[in-house]
């Protein structure tokens, strides 16, 4: 852990978003941030430079401070004001989330399991399940599909975990 990690709540118009921040955020991506904030309320502060640079955790600023409205907002500050390494901290930060993959059996069966509970999955950023959109299964994986067809209560959208832990539709 760094030394000195500190977590402050500031004025959210304090903060200033980075224009040179590599990473988008969507229609999609942003409503997403917005419904988990709304739901969850902000379980991870900011990173932000000591002048209140946003470093990491632009979408959920944006989101926060454009769609819910927030005056306040937790943030931790980057210990170094060296603009090349708050430049790789916020590339690394961003890269090392894009390369983690789903686990499709345990995506399916969390996301079945909350769908029968009465979750929207517009909430936890899905707006159906799409295959394709996890990646190819582990043609090794030998969870093979147990359950029955699961369908989402508030989109419809059928899905079973396939051979090899494929998320298939039903």
């Amino acid at each position: 852990m760094s030394e000195g990690l500190v977590v402050e709540t500031v004025p959210i118009d304090s903060l200033k978003p980075d224009p040179r921040n590599a990473r988008t955020h969507g229609e999609r991506n942003l409503s997403a941030i917005a419904a988990s904030l709304q739901r969850f309320g902000q379980r991870r502060p900011l990173v932000v430079t000591r002048s209140g640079l946003i470093v990491a955790g632009n979408g959920t600023w944006e989101a926060a401070r454009d769609r819910l409205n927030w005056t306040e907002i937790a943030v931790t500050r980057f210990p170094s004001d060296d603009a090349n390494e708050v430049r790789a901290f916020a590339l690394a930060d961003n890269r090392t989330a894009e390369l983690a993959a789903w686990d499709t059996v345990q995506l399916a069966e969390d996301l079945g399991d909350l769908a029968e509970a009465g979750w929207n999955m517009e909430l936890l950023g899905f707006d159906a399940i799409e295959p394709a959109e996890f990646g190819p299964a582990d043609p090794d994986d030998t969870r093979l599909d147990q359950r029955e067809p699961t369908e989402c209560p508030s989109c419809g959208y059928r899905w079973r975990v396939g051979v090899g832990g494929r998320i298939e539709e039903a």
